[in-house]
């Protein structure tokens, strides 16, 4: 069982990387010192960006290590669509690869679907003046949404298949071992949020799979990642940000709504959204109600303790008020 909490001290992807950010913000600190005409308020951000660098190599680095994302020779296709959290994917995964214990290779892959108004040329340029290769794929599958889907319906679903199938397609083509996505801790919370209100399931989006077909292992190394730190890098990192004409724009959608829903709980109960995703790292399959992972008709007495079994009679402490969602009281029956 993996525990995104537990502390890697040996863990060769951040072990360097940390030393680099310790040795930056040394020469940054003295630099800025240096400086007389240098604005106090400069120096903090300065300060603030590096920790935040450090902070999401860690992260990513250890998601890497905890589920062996990436080995010896793999070609990683990062998918770019021109948000926040796929150039801070590219981003720190180019850091990484510096002084990575394995080498592997990178291509920036990013899905043209011709919406109306692209900025097309924003992409290649930005991989251009980085030094990334990269790949175009340009595939009318907006034409293909808008006629398939009736006006005012969610396009998500159709939209995410069509590109999926396309993706995986130019993976081949491209001879890559891994894709990678950049889906963070809150898309994954939100994800199984969104399964367990509407899909009656418990579950997410796993940092690691296989696809339908066997063909292809996608990986995401921003799992670890809350979105707000995406969302400082990309202000700081001042990434050419190209918003979603065909989804993004859509009100109402239910994941815009779990989203909502869960910022609001993180506002008032911090920490609220990572007990939620450490706990789908800490599943007791034996206490859930799924008979596929646990043989409930078969359970009998064998005479054996178990110190992680039976609290049926024990008396279950309730959260305090001040944790519980907004509105909700506890009330005690007698």
């Amino acid at each position: 069982m993996v525990n995104p909490m537990n502390a890697v001290n040996d863990n060769p992807w951040i072990a360097e990387e940390a030393e680099a950010a310790d040795a930056a913000a040394a020469a940054n600190t003295a630099s800025a010192a240096g400086e007389e005409a240098a604005k106090p308020g400069k120096i903090k951000i300065e300060r603030e960006q590096i920790k935040l660098e450090k902070r999401l190599c860690r992260e990513v680095g250890k998601a890497i290590l905890d589920f062996n994302m990436i080995e010896e020779g793999d070609k990683i296709m990062v998918c770019m669509s021109g948000g926040k959290d796929s150039y801070t994917l590219l981003d720190i995964l180019r850091k990484l690869q510096k002084r990575a214990p394995v080498k592997f290779d990178i291509v920036a892959v990013n899905l043209d679907q011709k919406q109306p108004g692209f900025p097309e040329h924003i992409l290649p340029e930005y991989f251009q003046s980085i030094g990334v290769d990269y790949h175009i794929e340009n595939q009318d599958t907006y034409s293909v949404v808008k006629r398939v889907v009736p006006e005012g319906k969610t396009t998500c679903g159709l939209c995410s298949r069509l590109r999926r199938a396309i993706l995986y397609k130019v993976a081949d083509q491209l001879g890559c071992t891994k894709v990678a996505l950049g889906h963070h801790r809150d898309d994954i919370v939100q994800t199984m949020m969104l399964n367990m209100f509407y899909g009656g399931r418990m579950k997410g989006m796993p940092p690691k799979l296989v696809s339908d077909d066997g063909k292809h292992v996608v990986i995401r190394p921003l799992c670890y990642v809350p979105e707000k730190d995406t969302t400082r890098w990309a202000q700081y990192q001042n990434f050419p940000i190209i918003p979603c004409n065909l989804c993004g724009s859509q009100d109402g959608l239910q994941r815009v709504a779990i989203g909502e829903m869960l910022r609001e709980w993180e506002k008032k109960f911090p920490g609220r959204i990572e007990s939620m995703f450490r706990a789908m790292g800490n599943i007791v399959t034996t206490h859930m109600m799924d008979p596929q992972l646990h043989d409930f008709k078969g359970a009998k007495a064998t005479g054996i303790a178990d110190p992680n079994g039976d609290m049926a009679f024990d008396h279950e402490e309730l959260p305090t008020m001040a944790a519980l969602p907004g509105g909700m009281q506890v009330v005690q029956l007698s």
